[in-house]
This record gives C-alpha cells, structure tokens and sequence, in this order.
C-alpha cells in the first residue's frame, strides 16, 4: 500500500510526479480530471486514487493545487483528506497558496491530529522537469519536515523558510519581486524601441550592469523580443494571483506599501484586457498596447 500521495497532476505536478517515481517514491496520485492523474501513473508505474477516500492509507500526502480555496476542500470537505488520513498524517501543501488561509486550515487539520506543512515552489515547468526546483518549506513541526525532507528533495533544492505559511508567504513575496522585475524590463524595452535602440544590445548592456534581474537575463530576448511568450510556460493569472497574496499579506502589516500596490493593480488590468491562457511574458503585449490620453 503507498505511504504517499500526491494531489493535483497538471502541468507543475505530473513532472514533480516523475521526479518522484525516478529517486524510488511511488505516491498514489490522485487528480480531479481522472484522465491526467491516469496518464502521470501509466508513464511512471504507479498507482491511481479514484477518490480522496483510497489515500487513507497514505501516511504523507502532497499537494500541488491552483490556490487555497481548493486546498481547503480537499483537506476539509466531505470525503477531503481531514475524514480520510489517519492522526499523525502529514500533509504537504506545495501550491501557491494564501498564507492567512494556509494557516486557517492548518488549525483547523491540527484539531484531528493531522499536520499541515507549506511548500510552494520556484522554478517554473522547466525546474519542475529537472528536478531543480527551489521549495520553500514552512511548519511548526519540526519531526514533520524531517519526515518530508527527501521526498521534498527529489524535487529540488529546500529551504526551511520559517514556521507554518513562511513558505507561502515567501513565495508570495517572491513573485512580486519577480513580476515587479519583468514590468520594468518590459517598460524599458518599450522605451528603447519608441527611442530608436536597439533593445536586444539595451538588454545585453543591462545583463552587464547594475539592472541586471532574473526577467532580463532570461526572458527579454528569448520569450519577449522573440515573441515565443507562450513558451515561457507560466500563465498571467498564476502570476497575476501571486502578486495580489503579496499585496494582500502587506495589508496585513498595516504599512503603507504602494510598491506592490500598484504592481498588483497593473497584472490585474493585464489579467482583464488580455485573453484567458495568456502567459506572463505577454506582460509586454499589455504594456505595449496601452494608450495615452
């Protein structure tokens, strides 16, 4: 019987999957589309959970899920995982997830003896496939992380972030600093263009001085001046979620924080005016299509 499940078998999961199956786990893996969680078992040998209900014998179970709400009814609803695991289970929440919300339902797990940890991930479907992801683990079980730490391992690098929604927060936060980065490359690009440079000699001097960032040296010219956006691999919304958390967990401090703000204010338009399945690359699209008064 499988001690590991593992939860959600979309585009970052069934990779994460695999990376599993290839350093010897062999999670049940379970997803609400059956079709995809059959296709991640038959590729690696392993076993399909049909409902929440046969992972009762999984003693750790992962989770990588579109946002909170979902985590919630997986881990709380009739038939979730709360009703189903055994007390002293753990569960693994890789998503990007609300850290308020991840610490709501990790009380409300704690009342049945069941232990929530966060583990979001950085990294993208590229990391996820090499096995290189950066995980950053939030808990306040120490025994727990321990417990988790090679499965979480066969997936990338771990970071122990702090305790319980540190790992969401961090991602969270991350994803700012990261969307806040490509808006202004893209704004730049525009700016050379509208001027007469060149922007892919602009951005090559920018990778040799001070505005060098993770958008520019890997994005601009390979996804954005060559309009390949869609293989960049990480959608708008995702990214358009992400950084309203950042802006949402600010508010909690009660500091007036406009920086993220006004990122947010900016992927959220780009999020209505572009059309659905949009990648976050196609940021520039947005930008460049706007008018002024």
């Amino acid at each position: 019987m499988a001690t590991i499940g593992f939860v959600g078998t979309g585009t970052m999961g069934a990779p994460m999957v695999h990376c599993l199956a290839e350093k010897g786990f062999a999670p049940l893996v379970y997803d609400a589309q059956p079709d995809a969680a059959r296709a991640v078992a038959d590729r690696d040998g392993l076993q399909v959970a049909t409902t929440l209900g046969d992972m009762a014998g999984c003693e750790t179970v992962l989770l990588m899920l579109p946002n909170s709400a979902i985590v919630r009814a997986v881990c709380l609803d009739d038939g979730g995982l709360a009703a189903t695991l055994k007390p002293g289970a753990v569960i693994v929440d890789m998503s990007s997830s609300d850290p308020v919300e991840t610490r709501k339902i990790g009380a409300s797990l704690a009342e049945r003896n069941i232990t929530l940890l966060d583990a979001p991930v950085s990294g993208g479907v590229r990391k996820a496939i090499s096995g290189t992801l950066a995980i950053m683990l939030g808990g306040d079980d120490a025994a727990a992380m321990d417990r988790v730490d090679p499965m979480l391992g066969a997936m990338g690098k771990v970071f122990r972030a702090g305790p319980l929604a540190a790992g969401h927060a961090t991602k969270a936060l991350n994803n700012y600093v990261s969307a806040a980065g490509l808006l202004a490359a893209c704004e730049a690009v525009i700016v050379a263009r509208d001027f007469g440079l060149d922007p892919e000699r602009m951005t090559e001097i920018i990778n040799a001085s001070t505005g060098r960032n993770n958008s520019t040296e890997n994005k601009v010219v390979q996804f954005i001046l060559s309009e390949k956006f869609r293989d960049a691999g990480f959608a708008l919304g995702l990214m358009a979620k992400d950084v309203g958390l950042a802006a949402a967990l600010a508010g909690t401090t009660g500091r007036p924080l406009p920086g993220v703000e006004a990122i947010s204010a900016v992927w959220s338009r780009a999020q209505q005016d572009l059309e659905p399945g949009a990648d976050h690359t196609e940021i520039f699209r947005y930008l460049d299509g706007l008018q002024g008064s």
